[in-house]
């Protein structure tokens, strides 16, 4: 069928068959396929959606669009294991989690992606570090896993590339929300890694793709719920074990955003150095999830406990080295991060011009303003600035003022984007006054 025919089928509200999808997908990695009909058919799917046939028959052809990995003939002594994220503005838990699995028994091929609309992207935070190959052959992917214990790259040409040709105009067209897409985005690159184990953690809030545009928290949260019975659904049934968490990201996560920033975090955090607690329980839900998943701890007191002492002992952090070295990058960047990791040319605190107790904050425009300062893309062509974005990001029920705590340091390429920065941020955030401000009781991880 042509693939004009399938897309006319989809936007008149049809079901698609296995076949239909299955062709299409073949054509989008054959290149037979134009972006053109590629942003048809992904708009076709936003807006009238797929039943649960067609997500698994949309998963496993994009799963089977290139190479299946077997670890088998490695002969691992642990489970093969992975975590993934739906998205949020500071999200670089994957960095840490990677080294704290591998340090803890268990290997892991992690496959990211690159950024999507306003949020940043695994693949990008690791390409800010300096000779990384973010994007190596089979055999050295391999290698990585083998002897570091994790290796954190972007899917290879052989790997999912229906997905990569997909992922990369849903990122330009405005179809990064759909739940369908989302689904079989994450989930054909997890089929494709081989793997014995998967948790998902699906963000939600108002810096996250299934955000409620009307900015209800439980709206939201059922949004998260959606998608993560979808991933829970189409991953166990196609035989690939997975826990699926939901984590609040209602404000940026650590104190960091931007790419080089987010990295020196991730450095900063595997050292035991400034650890941010929000962060410190995220990371730490997720890795103990993943280790009772994968029989590397008997349940999840036992997880936690193990992740904190891989965590203190410095073996996560020796882990997090090894893949750096191996995958081309520098041997010691954890003793000298600063030599590596690009600084932008304006670097500056911004404090409000009076001071405000942070009741909220809109995490969506922040990541949109990172976008424009030069970390995201407009275009699947632009290039990446590694080196804008924020640190010393203040948090929820904190006091920011003239003469205080900055709200952030904003890392900029010119004065003019630090001040359209500012102004971003000003609008971003809203104060609580003294009679509002009361603890909240919300947790920043949910089960399912």
């Amino acid at each position: 069928m042509l693939p004009q025919e399938i897309i006319r089928k989809k936007r008149d509200k049809q079901k698609l068959s296995p076949d239909d999808i299955k062709e299409f997908v073949d054509g989008v990695a054959a290149k037979t396929v134009t972006e053109g009909q590629v942003a048809a058919f992904c708009m076709a799917v936003l807006l009238n959606k797929m039943d649960m046939d067609e997500r698994v028959a949309l998963t496993s052809a994009m799963a089977r669009s290139g190479t299946v990995m077997d670890w088998s003939g490695e002969n691992l002594p642990g489970p093969v294991l992975d975590k993934h994220s739906s998205g949020g503005v500071g999200d670089k838990v994957s960095l840490m989690l990677a080294p704290l699995v591998a340090a803890a028994g268990g290997y892991v091929p992690m496959l990211s992606g690159r950024g999507l609309g306003h949020t940043g992207g695994t693949l990008d935070k690791m390409d800010a570090i300096e000779g990384y190959k973010s994007q190596p052959d089979i055999e050295l992917f391999k290698k990585t896993v083998r002897e570091s214990g994790c290796a954190i790259i972007g899917a290879t040409p052989d790997l999912a590339p229906a997905d990569r040709i997909m992922y990369a105009i849903r990122d330009v067209t405005g179809t990064v929300e759909s739940l369908d897409l989302i689904t079989a985005s994450i989930l054909s690159k997890k089929l494709a890694a081989g793997l014995d184990g998967l948790v998902m953690d699906v963000t939600f809030g108002n810096g996250t793709f299934t955000r409620d545009l009307s900015g209800d928290y439980e709206g939201s949260l059922k949004n998260a719920r959606d998608l993560g019975n979808s991933i829970h659904h189409v991953a166990n049934g196609a035989g690939l074990a997975t826990v699926v968490r939901l984590t609040d990201m209602n404000q940026v996560l650590g104190r960091t955003a931007g790419n080089a920033l987010e990295v020196r975090e991730a450095i900063d955090y595997l050292r035991n150095v400034n650890v941010d607690p929000r962060l410190h329980e995220v990371t730490v839900d997720l890795t103990a999830e993943l280790l009772v998943l994968g029989k590397l701890a008997g349940d999840k007191r036992q997880a936690v406990d193990k992740v904190q002492k891989m965590l203190l002992s410095g073996k996560a952090a020796e882990h997090f080295a090894k893949m750096v070295k191996s995958l081309g990058g520098p041997s010691d960047l954890l003793e000298k991060p600063e030599k590596y990791l690009k600084t932008a040319p304006v670097v500056r605190d911004f404090h409000p011009d009076r001071e405000i107790f942070l009741g909220a904050m809109n995490v969506f425009d922040i990541g949109i303003g990172i976008v424009e300062l030069g970390g995201g893309r407009m275009r699947t062509t632009d290039v990446i600035d590694h080196s804008v974005g924020l640190s010393n990001m203040a948090q929820l029920e904190e006091t920011v003022g003239p003469h205080g705590r900055p709200l952030a340091t904003i890392h900029a390429r010119s004065e003019s984007d630090w001040q359209r920065m500012a102004q971003t941020l000003t609008e971003a955030v809203s104060p609580l006054s003294p009679s509002e401000r009361r603890p909240t009781s919300r947790p920043v991880v949910l089960s399912l």
